[in-house]
């Protein structure tokens, strides 16, 4: 292992063109953006898809479907646009790492373009055709799954390369990309991400449908608006209840050279501003329906700064783990 770490040059000798500070704070916030994004655009591809097939003998689920599809196209948009940021900022701050992890990906890090590209045409393809297909479903429908499949195959790229460059120690052991899902964290991060899509994108459709000037009734008149909030909150509520355990399993799996005191204390701040947000989120659900949504402002607002920890805490991982490997 000390051989290969050799290899390794500790940093390529050219100025930064930002301090590192403002990189890093860049690289966190503007990530934190992204990633929103990107759980909307996730999260709503596969509510769509389920509420589409769901509304194969219930047509009114079929509407619901209709209502959440015209979001992706939007969210996906500003997924793409706020990427940029982090992905410049993380191949400034450790290039040798983040090239050295693309080469060894090989060829399914060069086809995430052409396949992202690929999904966002199925997309519109699949919005723009909702009236034109709608007595050929099962076409329709699969258009969608597609898309669907694409999503929930891309994360295991992103995040096997993103692992992949904190453990130089571990690359000569990689022998292409399907031997990097063998790595400590590979699987627990995805799972970990997919939850999160659900959560995020719950708690986003509840706002959606809960707004004054949205148009329930010409819309979603086959429900009720409470019935709707209960359901987005209620999957909101079990996803984010259920990433104590997956989050849970993210820290136990990382290696132990990047874990300190720091870290743990990070985490821990994080999790201390979920606790009450579940707890508000309950206390909706199975309250009186007229005064359901008094707290979300309260909900966002925490988890908010949960996720601000979280996204702290994970640069502080990848910091040291480099570190270790720069002395």
């Amino acid at each position: 292992m000390f051989a290969q770490l050799q290899l390794v040059p500790k940093d390529i000798p050219l100025p930064l063109p930002l301090p590192e500070e403002v990189l890093i704070v860049l690289l966190v916030a503007s990530f934190l953006l992204h990633i929103l994004f990107v759980n909307l655009m996730v999260g709503g591809s596969i509510l769509t898809l389920w509420y589409e097939i769901r509304g194969l003998k219930d047509k009114k689920y079929d509407a619901l479907a209709y209502q959440i599809a015209q979001t992706i196209t939007v969210n996906k948009s500003l997924a793409v646009v706020l990427g940029v940021a982090p992905l410049l900022s993380i191949n400034v701050l450790y290039t040798i790492y983040f090239y050295s992890a693309n080469a060894l990906t090989g060829k399914y890090w060069i086809m995430l373009v052409p396949l992202v590209a690929f999904v966002f045409l199925l997309l519109y393809a699949h919005k723009y055709s909702w009236k034109t297909l709608e007595h050929n479903k099962p076409l329709h429908i699969s258009i969608l799954a597609v898309a669907v499949a694409c999503f929930l195959f891309i994360p295991f790229v992103f995040l096997a390369n993103i692992n992949l460059m904190l453990f130089p120690e571990k690359w000569g052991e990689v022998h292409g990309f399907l031997s990097t899902l063998a790595l400590p964290n590979v699987l627990p991060r995805y799972f970990h991400f997919l939850v999160a899509s659900l959560a995020v994108t719950g708690l986003f459709l509840f706002y959606f449908i809960s707004r004054k000037s949205y148009e329930f009734k010409e819309n979603l008149g086959a429900f009720t608006r409470y019935d709707l909030q209960k359901k987005f909150y209620s999957l909101a509520f079990g996803t984010t209840t259920s990433q104590f355990l997956f989050g849970s399993l993210v820290f136990l799996t990382l290696p132990s050279k990047g874990i300190d005191w720091n870290l743990f204390w990070i985490i821990s701040g994080g999790v201390g501003f979920a606790i009450p947000a579940m707890i508000l989120m309950w206390q909706e659900i199975t309250g009186p329906k007229e005064k359901i949504g008094r707290h979300f402002v309260k909900v966002v607002s925490l988890l908010t700064i949960t996720i601000v920890f979280m996204g702290t805490g994970r640069h502080t991982y990848r910091a040291n783990a480099l570190e270790l490997t720069k002395k």
